[in-house]
This record gives structure tokens, C-alpha cells and sequence, in this order.
């Protein structure tokens, strides 16, 4: 029996990269969780599960702060931002292909269009496509999509945009794209079916044409599989669909000169080894049938001599099939699937030279067999947010370490961030032995602390050493460049720890020294607010903290230091006192050029009239703001030009007047305000009452109070109100 594997068999590149993604998480975690089944089949699953790896229904049951990959078909945009809200770390691998679906039905859906999705309604793929826009339609074929079209009286003009599952059949496809196109004039029709779908079921079609039989390999429920075998089962009457080799009846195979092999893009390739291994046993050799035609026993031994050139790809390699046709067949499988194929494997150290540059990978042509991929967040992790474009050309020679080897594809996932990582921990351990301070940018929350990238070495910083106090959450620190020490390295284990808390005490220290070295009354720093009580806030003026006192943030009236300022705020102050014995400082955050009563002392004089507007009554008379931070006392018998009670009787809190300004005290910073001399005057009293005290004046610092003539102006210190105002 000639076997003929299809080059194309096995996984494709956004499943091969979610199964590296899981593997390297459950070797950091322990135990992480997935929406769904990673990937569709079961013999993986069930592998994924011993490891570690559990299985969730909804965003909903996955605990919180659990580690969470996303899965290639992706998921939706609702769950996403659950599984965020959760405070998970989420490890996001959904295939680019699928995820430019996201992005082109997201972009739609702002731009108020219909989305129309071909494909699966059931298929996690779909539904997760369908959780980025609203009221996206899903129909399988044209059929459907007319039923719906007619139901939703969907006009010619209106505007559709049509993608389609990655996994869908490609012809169909194409023919649904031109008739989409002649029945509606505004629909955007993007082809977003995945290339190695099309590659793998175009070759199969060939491969199953020129076959007695085809084996195809792939989960029961996995959609490219099962479209792989109904393309199969168009041009070949005996197909096998299995899920693996235990599956597999040898015994349907017998007879079959030439059996060809398969699989979908969730198989792996030791599923795919085992299934023609068990084809190779020999007790499928011994069922064959004698054939007695004579042009079939003419063309048998030619068959065993050179058996299927074009599909094998091996008779070339394998120039000993003449002599030895009995073994001809089992050695060039062997030769397919080992010699020719695994040329390199994983860790080792490859130069390729760039071929070409993508959004999300860059092309690597190597010396080998195999097509190398580098993803751009393997390519390096010291300028996050830099184009790619500037880091690399095409053209360029690059080393990279060896991920994964998909031998069914003959790709090769590379990283030379973690080459760089290896090359780097010499210098690591340098660091580690001089105390040499590093930087480096904060990239995730751990349990119990911080991880930061360096050159492609995770530094794990304790919570303890990360310098941020109880409360704060250690969240704060994910994105930012830091500066650290390293405490511990561990090469065998790959462990390493730093410390960022050791660092900036170090640096506070040399900074408080230095400002107590330089402080004199007066200076002004740059601060930052770190913390307030009702009297006051504390600013750090780079290593050292000093009081601001409530009286001393504002010239206006403010309850507590929140009415201005707010923790993390960038200020400017000036130093009012220090002590350095008790490591005390008193600043300053109000300006002298911003003290209203100079203002005031620059616009008003005794006699001018200003508008005031009363803030306070008080028994003995009002208090009126002249200008905002600067009040004058109208006393009780300025009021009027006659006989009050209460300053009640003719004044509000909030009522707008205009007063004389009859005297003002610069010393004390007191102004005397009077109404009564802005009113016109009753006729002078024939006699002066002797002087009287009224009741419950205020202290006698509260305002001036002058004797005010018919005119108004302050002749002496005046009298107070006749008579006791009456109760």
C-alpha cells in the first residue's frame, strides 16, 4: 500500500499558536482556564486537561483572577470585558485571521451597517465574531441568506457587510461573493477565509482524485474537518473520517493500492504519525488480493516500483525502490515525515534572512525544508509601541531560537526575543553580583507581585519590594519603566528577583540629604501632593515631605485641603520655616502676588464707593465681600439713616449693595464699610445723645467704626446707637 500524507495536513498557524501559547502558560501558572475547548479535538483537550488546563462554559464561571486564554476562534466582546472586570490575566490567543473578522464587523457596526456572517450559527467562531457588532445576521449559504433578505425586506442599496467563517468552503465563497455583488450595489464583501483552509482543501481534493481511498483525520465537531471529508467524498468513493487511529478500521483499506491522508487544523501531528503507522502494519498488506487481469499485474509492480510520485514526493529520494519495491513505500513515509522534515528542532539556534514584514509576524527564510515565522511580540520587548518597520528590513540576516516545529505544515515558529533573553542572562548575573541598577517596563500583575520584562527575562518583583504601601493596587505599576536591583538569580530554575523598594529608598535618601543640604526660606520646589488631613497636606519636594497648612493653601476661605488640591497633584511651594533637628518643613502653596487685599489696597481708598455683597449678619452689623478673600464690617448704624434693631430688617446674606469705604486699616487689614452715608441725610438732631454701648457689639477688632457726619465723612470715633436696640 502507497500512503500519500498531504503536505498541508495538521495544524495551521493560529492553532499551532494558541497550543504553543497554553503550553507556556500552564508551565508558568500551573493551572489556567478556557472559554470552550482550546481547540477542536478531543485527544488534545483531554492532554490540555492533565496539565492543568480547565474548561469554562461562560466568562462568568471562570474565578476571579484566574489566568484565561482566549482560545483561536476568539470570543466576544461582552465576555472580554467580563473576564477583565473579574481581574483576570488573559492570554489573547485568537488567530489573526480571526481576529481581523473583530476589527472589520466592529468598524461596520460604527459605521451603522448591516453584517451579514457566513458560516456556522453554533460555531464559537462565529459567535464570537457576532459579539463585536449588534444585530449581525448569520446564514450558511445563498439560500439562507436570500430567505433572510426577503423576511428583513433588505433593499438593493442597503448597506452590507458580508465576511465568512475562516473555515468555510473556498469555491462556495467565491460564488457568494459574485452574487452578493450583482443583487447589492453598496455591500462590502471581505474574503476572510483563512489561506491554509484553502490550501488544505484544494490539496485534498487533488489528493483524493488520484486515491483508491482517503483518511481523514479531525474532530467530529471541528468545522474544516468535516468539510475537508465532504470535499474528499466528491471525488473518492471510499473516505474515512476519523478522530484517531484507534478509530481507524484497517480492514476498510483493504485492497486500496494508494490511500491518501489528511487531516484538519486542529489535528497534531502525532495523531496524524499514528494513523499511518497503523495503516503500515503488515497485517493490511496480507488482505491485498491476488489480481488477475493481466493489464492490472502489469501496472501493480509499477506501482510498488514507483509509487505515486507526484503525491508522495519521495520516490526521488529514494533511488533504492527498484531494487527493494517491499520496502519502498514504508521508507519514503519515514523519509516524509522524519528525514526530510525534521531538520531542526526545538531550542535550537537558526539564521535566516527576513523575506517579509507583516502587522503581526515577520517571514524568515531559512536554509532548510521549513517557512520561519517570528509573531512581532516574539520579535523583542525592549521598545514596545516602535513600528516594527524600523527595528528590522527585509533583507536582513537575524537569529532566532527554534519554538515549535509543525513537520505537516513544515513551518517553523522562531523568537528572538528569546534568544536575546539567553544571550542576556550573563549580564543578569553580572548585574546581580555589582548591585547595578536596571530599568526595566512592568508588563503584568503576578501572584503576590509584579513581573518586569528584561531583555526577555521575567524579574519577579515581590508585592513587598514593589514600594507601593497596603492600599494601592499593585495594577498602578503595569505599563511603567522602573528602576530596580536584582536580590536573587537562579539560573537552573530560571528565576530571577528584584527589588524596585531598595532602589527608590536609596534615591529618596540621596535626595532628602541633598534638599536639607541646599534649604533656606523662601525657596520654591517643585512637589507632589502624597497625602492630607483636615489641616493640611503633605508635599513631596523630592525625598522630603513638608506641611502645607490649610491657612496656607488658599487667600479665599476653604474647609478642608480637597477644596484645592488632590493627592498626586504636581505643585509649586515656596518654604515658609524649617527645623531641620525635628526634620520638619513648613511650605507655602498661595502666592504673595495673588493676596487680594494688595489687590484691594491697589484699587480702593478711604472714601471710594464699591459694590460688596453681604456674606454675614451679625447683631452689631454685616460683613460685605469687597473683593473675593477681602470683607469690610457695615456696622448696625451705618445700615440706615435710621433707628434698626437687626442688621436683618434692611440687609440679606447674598443681597448686592453699594457702600462707602470710610476706613481701612492697613496694619490689621480691617475696612469700615457705610450704606447710611450713601443715603440722603434725615435733618441734623438738635441734640447729640451722650454715647452708649449697643448690645452685643463684637469684639472690638472685628471692624473700624468712625463717626460719620451728615456728609459722611469720618469725623472721630462715632457713637454707637443711642438707645439699646429694643428686643
Amino acid at each position: 500500500m502507497n500512503i500519500c500524507v498531504a503536505e498541508s495536513a495538521g495544524f495551521c498557524f493560529g492553532v499551532d499558536r494558541a497550543v504553543s501559547m497554553t503550553e507556556k502558560a500552564l508551565a508558568g501558572e500551573g493551572r489556567c482556564w478556557s472559554l470552550g475547548e482550546l481547540i477542536h479535538n478531543r485527544d488534545v483537550v483531554e492532554r490540555f486537561r492533565a496539565m492543568g488546563l480547565r474548561v469554562a462554559g461562560t466568562a462568568e464561571e471562570v474565578p476571579e483572577g484566574a489566568c484565561v486564554i482566549v482560545r483561536s476562534h476568539g470570543i466576544s466582546r461582552g465576555e472580554w470585558e467580563t473576564l477583565q472586570a473579574r481581574g483576570c490575566r488573559i492570554v489573547d490567543a485568537t488567530c489573526p485571521k480571526v481576529s481581523r473578522i473583530h476589527k472589520i464587523v466592529e468598524r461596520a457596526g460604527e459605521e451603522g451597517r448591516q453584517v451579514v456572517v457566513f458560516g456556522e450559527p453554533a460555531h464559537p467562531e462565529v459567535q464570537g465574531v457576532c459579539g463585536w457588532c449588534r444585530g449581525a445576521a448569520v446564514v450558511r449559504d445563498m439560500e439562507d441568506f436570500a430567505r433572510w433578505a426577503a423576511e428583513n425586506r433588505v433593499e438593493a442599496d442597503a448597506p452590507l457587510t458580508v465576511v465568512f467563517q475562516t473555515t468555510s468552503n473556498k469555491e462556495i465563497s467565491e460564488q457568494t461573493i459574485n452574487l452578493v455583488k450583482k443583487l447589492y450595489t453598496n455591500a462590502q464583501l471581505f474574503d476572510t477565509i483563512c489561506d491554509a483552509t484553502s490550501i488544505r482543501q484544494n490539496e485534498a481534493r487533488r489528493l483524493s482524485a488520484s486515491c483508491d481511498a482517503m483518511v481523514v483525520a479531525g474532530g467530529r465537531h471541528s468545522a474544516n474537518s468535516i468539510h475537508l471529508a465532504e470535499i474528499c467524498r466528491e471525488c473518492c468513493e471510499r473516505v474515512l473520517f476519523v478522530e484517531n487511529a484507534d478509530e481507524l478500521d484497517v480492514q476498510a483499506l483493504a485492497g486500496c493500492l494508494t490511500v491518501g491522508v489528511t487531516a484538519g487544523a486542529s489535528t497534531p501531528s502525532w495523531i496524524i504519525k499514528e494513523v499511518v503507522n497503523k495503516m503500515n502494519e503488515p497485517e493490511i498488506l496480507k488482505e491485498e488480493p491476488v489480481v488477475e487481469e493481466a493489464p492490472v499485474e502489469e501496472t501493480a509492480p509499477a506501482a510498488e516500483e514507483a509509487p505515486v510520485a507526484e503525491e508522495a514526493s519521495a520516490a526521488e529520494e529514494t533511488p533504492a525502490a527498484e531494487e527493494a519495491p517491499a520496502e519502498s513505500a514504508e521508507k519514503s513515509f519515514d523519509q516524509m515525515l522524519e528525514d526530510s522534515i525534521r531538520t531542526i528542532h526545538n531550542g535550537d539556534t537558526v539564521t535566516g534572512t527576513v523575506a517579509a514584514i507583516g502587522s503581526t509576524e515577520i517571514t524568515v527564510d531559512l536554509p532548510t525544508k521549513h517557512s520561519g515565522y517570528i509573531s512581532v511580540s516574539e520579535f523583542t520587548n525592549d521598545k514596545p509601541g516602535v513600528d516594527i518597520n524600523d527595528l528590522v528590513k527585509v533583507g536582513d540576516e537575524i537569529q532566532a531560537s527554534v519554538v515549535r516545529v509543525n513537520d505537516m505544515e513544515g513551518t517553523v515558529q522562531l523568537s528572538k526575543r528569546r534568544l536575546d533573553a539567553a544571550k542576556s542572562w550573563t549580564d543578569v548575573e553580572a548585574s546581580y553580583e555589582d548591585g547595578t541598577v536596571l530599568e526595566g517596563k512592568v508588563t503584568e500583575e503576578n501572584k503576590g507581585g509584579v513581573v518586569i520584562n528584561l531583555k526577555g527575562i521575567r524579574v519577579f518583583i515581590p508585592a513587598s519590594q514593589t514600594g507601593l504601601g497596603r492600599e494601592e493596587p499593585m495594577s498602578e505599576l503595569v505599563g511603567k519603566t522602573v528602576r530596580f536591583r536584582i536580590t536573587e538569580v537562579n539560573r537552573a530554575r530560571k528565576r530571577v528577583v528584584g527589588s524596585i523598594r531598595s532602589v527608590t529608598a536609596r534615591e529618596r535618601k540621596e535626595k532628602a540629604e541633598k534638599v536639607w543640604a541646599e534649604i533656606e526660606n523662601g525657596k520654591v520646589y517643585q512637589g507632589v501632593v502624597k497625602s492630607m488631613t483636615s489641616y493640611g497636606a503633605f508635599v513631596d519636594i523630592g525625598g522630603v515631605d513638608g506641611m502645607v497648612h490649610v491657612s496656607e493653601i488658599s487667600w479665599d476661605r476653604i474647609r478642608k485641603p480637597e477644596d484645592v488640591l488632590s493627592v498626586g497633584q504636581e505643585v509649586e511651594v515656596h518654604v515658609i520655616s524649617f527645623d531641620p533637628e525635628k526634620r520638619k518643613i513648613s511650605l507655602g502653596y498661595r502666592k504673595a502676588e495673588d493676596n487680594p487685599w494688595t489687590k484691594f489696597i491697589a484699587t480702593y481708598q478711604v472714601g471710594d464707593v464699591a459694590p460688596v455683597k453681604v456674606v454675614k449678619l451679625m447683631p452689631f452689623g454685616a460683613f460685605a465681600e469687597v473683593l473675593p478673600g477681602v470683607d469690610g464690617l457695615i456696622h448696625i448704624s451705618q445700615i440706615a439713616n435710621r433707628r434698626i434693631g437687626k442688621p436683618d430688617e434692611v440687609l440679606s446674606v447674598g443681597q448686592e449693595v453699594d457702600a462707602k469705604i470710610t476706613a481701612i486699616d492697613e496694619e490689621k487689614q480691617k475696612i469700615s464699610l457705610s450704606i447710611r452715608a450713601l443715603i440722603e441725610p434725615e435733618p441734623a438732631p438738635a441734640r447729640r445723645s451722650a454715647p452708649q454701648e449697643p448690645e452685643d457689639e463684637g469684639p472690638e477688632d472685628d471692624a473700624l467704626v468712625y463717626e460719620v457726619s451728615a456728609t459722611g465723612e469720618a469725623t472721630g470715633v462715632a457713637p454707637e446707637a443711642d438707645e439699646p436696640a429694643e428686643e
